[in-house]
């Protein structure tokens, strides 16, 4: 979306909590870990990861396993306010910065039919907490108290705040890519305006 060029490499590292582990900590070490595990196979490349945690009543809610699985988190949920942590590593050439970001989601109520309907879409078999916001999963949210992108898995408004930890210019990256549009005044896009 921001035009950054990128390639997506998985990094194959487990995502499963360490016992007693906070989901905060958790979302955290994920991140480090997964940027980690990538930069150690690419020496001399920036490297960005993240990892999403959801929570309801202080317990993780992980991807579901199957759909049986699917069904009952997103029963769970409906009708109820949950936490969704994404943490985000950046890591280059043995540095890491790192950040947590919040947001606090709220799902309608939802019968079970609906629920069984969207589970059918296959859409949340990949997702924590069995939803995507920025899919069909959508039609589920009442409200989100956060930054959408913490709960689509990147909070893009964090990046540049990361990048300056490790000394790093975002704005560089994102000036080749994108230039900002001339704006004229007047109806003439020939003329400067006045």
């Amino acid at each position: 979306m921001l035009g950054l060029e990128h390639r997506v490499v998985p990094a194959g590292v487990d995502e499963s909590p360490h016992p007693e582990e906070d989901p905060l900590e958790f979302a955290g070490r994920a991140a480090r870990d997964k940027a980690g595990e990538v930069a150690r196979r690419h020496p001399g490349c920036l490297v960005l990861a993240a990892d999403t945690v959801v929570t309801l009543d202080g317990a993780i809610l992980g991807k579901p396993g199957n759909p049986g699985e699917a069904l009952a988190m997103l029963e769970r949920l409906a009708g109820r306010t949950h936490q969704v942590h994404t943490g985000v590593a950046l890591v280059r050439d043995g540095e890491a910065a790192g950040l947590v970001d919040t947001a606090v989601v709220e799902l309608l109520p939802a019968d079970r039919e609906l629920l069984a309907w969207y589970v059918a879409t296959g859409e949340p078999m990949d997702k924590a907490g069995a939803y995507a916001v920025q899919g069909v999963g959508g039609l589920l949210v009442a409200r989100v108290d956060g930054h959408p992108h913490t709960v689509v898995g990147l909070p893009i408004h964090r990046l540049p705040e990361l990048f300056r930890i490790l000394d790093l210019e975002l704005l560089s990256g994102l000036r080749k890519r994108h230039r900002p549009a001339d704006v004229h005044r007047g109806g003439n896009p020939e003329s400067p305006g006045t």
